[in-house]
């Protein structure tokens, strides 16, 4: 588990300074500071090292001659650097862009928080930090327009959008392939290398169907259940997903507390009381995390007539990967046009073909081991018998 976090500039005539740290008492030696401006400047290249330096265990993050910022987050001994990249390169950007007045400062806190979690996210919250990434979002967008887009091109757009921002290019290409949403490929003839979109996201708020289907059994009394199921329909008759709402809520999934309420509401209708055995799991404040849950129209709250309050989901939230079908419009599009190689095109269709199929396989095999266990469990029940 990490333990803080320093971040540092190099200068010339000084050396080493250090911007912000976290916690306040984190201190790490002049000579280890100096240690890791050395690992940088030997690779030459911006991006993450690690490095052991006696019982410290660092990994640093630089984000290039520009600028010149070393972020590092120092790890206890068991930790994996490798582990946290991708949310070193989105803390690192959150930083760059608010180096104006020293306004990164304010946020070391909560950066430090959010790079702590990064190994540790569900997979629905590893692709919601994914998606709540600004770069990676307008990546998205244009491949979802474009459907393939070579890497040096990219790069070019992403400079001139960004125009004070440093992209680090090879980090977010390597968390988007991690997230099997992109591919990349080469293709004789081009530039550099290409990259595919192979899975979109889809985003959504969804109604708790389990929780719908019997709400009593959930914990709920039997004389509120129809008001409860009414909230849920009224909710949804009129709802339509939003990019502005699907953003907000994404805000909410990544929070440790928040998920962490979210995880109970899914599975239960429950108390005050209930909620505040969370607290053994780190949900400290109980009445922020209600409240944020209550603006954003995730939960009712019901009475009975004994005036005992149950906290019930109302509307749930699903971030998943889904395959692209619609790209087959856009490559027959982009053929038409001729505004991309008849070469490209073709690879491109082979991948999607691939991909849907690996999708398919996999699925296929995760449904036969599901039936598994159940197999084995009655072999052993006839065996003892």
């Amino acid at each position: 588990m990490p333990v803080g976090l320093v971040i540092m500039k190099w200068d010339e005539r000084v050396g080493t300074t250090v911007l912000a740290r976290y916690p306040d008492e984190v201190n790490v030696a002049e000579k280890t500071l100096m240690q890791v401006y050395s690992t940088h400047e030997y690779t030459g290249e911006p991006g993450m090292v690690s490095l052991m330096v006696g019982s410290i265990n660092i990994a640093s993050y630089y984000t290039g001659p520009e600028v010149g910022i070393y972020i590092l987050l120092l790890l206890g001994l068991d930790d994996d650097p490798d582990a946290y990249e991708g949310g070193m390169a989105d803390i690192s950007r959150q930083i760059l862009t608010n180096l104006e007045d020293d306004a990164f400062k304010n946020l070391v806190p909560s950066l430090f928080q959010r790079v702590s979690v990064y190994p540790k996210l569900t997979p629905e919250q590893a692709l919601a930090f994914t998606y709540q990434d600004e770069v990676k979002q307008v990546i998205l967008n244009r491949l979802r327009d474009e459907g393939v887009l070579t890497k040096s091109e990219l790069l070019v757009w992403l400079k001139d959008v960004y125009r004070r921002g440093f992209i680090d290019i090879d980090a977010i290409v390597t968390e988007l392939i991690k997230k099997d949403l992109i591919k990349e490929a080469s293709v004789k003839g081009m530039p550099s290398e290409l990259l595919f979109l192979i899975n979109d996201l889809f985003i959504s708020r969804i109604p708790p169907v389990n929780l719908y289907k019997n709400p009593a059994s959930s914990g709920l009394p039997a004389n509120l259940a129809e008001d409860y199921k009414f909230e849920i329909t009224k909710f949804f008759h009129d709802y339509v997903p939003e990019q502005e709402d699907n953003l907000k809520l994404i805000d909410l999934l990544i929070e440790p507390q928040i998920y962490e309420t979210l995880k109970l509401l899914r599975i239960a209708i429950v108390t005050r009381d209930d909620i505040e055995k969370l607290k053994k799991k780190g949900v400290e404040d109980v009445d922020g995390v209600l409240k944020n849950l209550w603006t954003m129209k995730m939960i009712h709250v019901l009475q009975d007539d004994a005036g005992n309050e149950y906290y019930a989901l109302i509307t749930d939230f699903i971030i998943e990967r889904a395959f692209p079908k619609y790209q087959l419009s856009v490559i027959k599009e982009e053929y038409g046009k001729k505004s991309k190689s008849s070469k490209v095109l073709v690879e491109y269709l082979n991948i999607l073909e691939s991909s849907f199929k690996e999708k398919a396989a996999e699925e296929k095999k995760a449904s036969e081991e599901q039936k598994v266990p159940k197999k084995k469990k009655s072999k052993e029940i006839k065996a003892e018998a």
